[in-house]
């Protein structure tokens, strides 16, 4: 999977899509797509549908909504030209009852006619321009998933979706930080800019070598832990919200989308 993670990084979008489609591909995200808006997801009802974009409307932070798909259409047309939402993701989490049920890499056999989809937009999108300032990331170096963390951020709650707000952290050298919250606040619907910088403690987080979710990353002397807004916050809403039957993206494992990463607003363009 390493081999072919670092041909992908060099790939046009529609081949990492047919790689992930096939199931050639089923890891993390990070660094692939460049210059494509990469998408968190989220499938469910259609009866909790609304509550669920008004969660995202009041937390547009962790919840940068880029797109909505008709509700049983599985195509999500508005976001890429062939994109299908069952197949195209590199791994789904199913949810029911609030409880992670499994993981599976293709969830053609559980759609049904009454689910909407939801895109959203995702911190993997900005990592690219952090990479060309010259700002190392540990985390796509290693071909591994960001740490990402339950923080003690209250979100604004909407019908039966509600919790805490989860980051994702990135180590970038102390005398940086404001250039690499410079750079993600062009980035809107990717998060924008970071949320907190320095002391872990302040965001709740004990431990920074036991994420949540993804794997742990250093924080070399000289490094700051600076924290962005993370679209896996909804991932904690659903779970409070227990629904019958939600799916997810697996954290980490992304919906590269057809959307220029530098986008203030979602609109499709023809990829490479």
């Amino acid at each position: 999977m390493s081999e072919l993670y670092e041909t992908l990084k060099g790939s046009a979008v529609a081949d990492v899509r047919a790689a992930i489609r096939s199931r050639r591909y089923a890891s993390h995200t990070a660094g692939l797509g460049q210059g494509y808006l990469q998408a968190n997801l989220a499938i469910m009802p259609a009866a909790y549908a609304l509550d669920f974009m008004r969660y995202c409307q009041r937390n547009p932070k962790p919840c940068p909504l880029t797109g909505v798909s008709d509700t049983g259409n599985p195509w999500l047309a508005t976001m890429g030209g062939d994109l299908d939402i069952r197949s195209d993701v590199p791994a789904y989490n199913i949810y029911r009852d609030g409880q992670l049920a499994g993981s599976v890499t293709d969830i053609a056999d559980l759609w049904q006619d009454d689910f909407v989809a939801f895109a959203l937009g995702c911190s993997f999108t900005f990592e690219r321009a952090l990479q060309a300032a010259g700002l190392p990331l540990w985390h796509i170096d290693h071909d591994k998933t960001v740490p990402m963390f339950r923080s003690n951020i209250e979100t604004v709650p909407a019908g039966p979706f509600a919790g805490k707000m989860v980051v994702s952290m990135r180590a970038i050298p102390e005398g940086r930080v404001n250039e690499a919250a410079e750079i993600s606040r062009r980035y809107p619907l990717a998060h924008g800019a970071p949320v907190h910088a320095g002391n872990p403690a302040a965001l709740g987080i004990a431990d920074l070598a036991r994420p949540d979710w993804g794997d742990p990353a250093p924080v070399p002397e000289g490094h700051v832990p600076v924290f962005w807004a993370c679209g896996v916050t909804p991932q904690v809403a659903i779970e409070a919200a227990r629904l019958p039957i939600c799916i997810t993206h697996k954290p980490g494992h992304m919906l590269i989308t057809d959307i220029a990463e530098d986008a203030e607003v979602p609109v499709l363009t023809q990829h490479a």
